[in-house]
This record gives C-alpha cells, structure tokens and sequence, in this order.
C-alpha cells in the first residue's frame, strides 16, 4: 500500500472513530442504550453526513489538509443536524449541538494539524539528513 491510500485510509479510519466514540461517549453520559444497535442507530446521520463530505470534498486527494478537516466538520454538523432531526427524529437541543460542535471540531480538524506537523517535522529531518 503505497502512501497515499495509507493516508485515505487512516483518514477514513480516524474520521468513523471520532464520529462512533463521540455517540459512544454521550450514550454513557445519559445512560442511554448502549447496545451495538442504538450506537449504530445515533451514530447513523452523523455517519452519512461524513460520507457525504468526503464526495463532497474530494477528501481522497488531501485527507490530511486542516482545511479539509474544517469543511468535514460542517458539513458533518449540518447534514448530520438536519438528518438527526427530520429523518432519524431525534432531538437537537442546543446543548447537543454546541457540545457535538466541539467535540468534532476539535477532533476532527485536531488530528490533521497534529499530522500535518508530524509531516512537517519529517520532511525537515529529512531534508537536513540528506
């Protein structure tokens, strides 16, 4: 696998954890069903508002770029919002929406600019050594 399908991939990986441990975590905060099924359940618009950023965004051709990590994070808000609420029926109080806003902010664009330094520090070790 050369490196930039690892990159797809760990992005891929990264982006589904972070949405999966966000539900998890808040399922355990409010004592809610924390079977597979009610993950799964809570978990699903926010799941299918990250593959449509991924399309919408192109992630494939820069998965690592803090930009991109942004646009993610919106769209995942917003679709993820609006399918909660008017095709799930859930609720979106304030409160969950502030708390899953930094939650996946953080998250999802914090893992990229940590990478993007990692691959910063590299290249200059690189650079250097050669």
């Amino acid at each position: 696998m050369e490196a930039t399908e690892r990159r797809v991939s760990l992005a891929a990986g990264l982006d589904t954890a972070i949405i999966i441990l966000f539900v998890a975590i808040g399922q355990r905060e409010h004592d809610q069903d924390t079977a597979i099924s009610g993950l799964i359940n809570t978990a699903a618009p926010f799941l299918i508002a990250l593959a449509i950023a991924w399309l919408a965004l192109r992630v494939w051709k820069n998965p690592i770029d803090w930009r991109i990590g942004v646009g993610i994070w919106a769209i995942v808000m917003v679709v993820g919002m609006l399918l909660r609420n008017l095709v799930f029926d859930d609720g979106t109080a304030t409160s969950f929406i502030l708390v899953a806003a930094g939650f996946l902010g953080v998250f999802l664009v914090g893992w990229r600019l940590v990478a993007t330094l990692f691959d910063r520090r590299s290249a200059g070790r690189t650079t250097t050594s050669a």
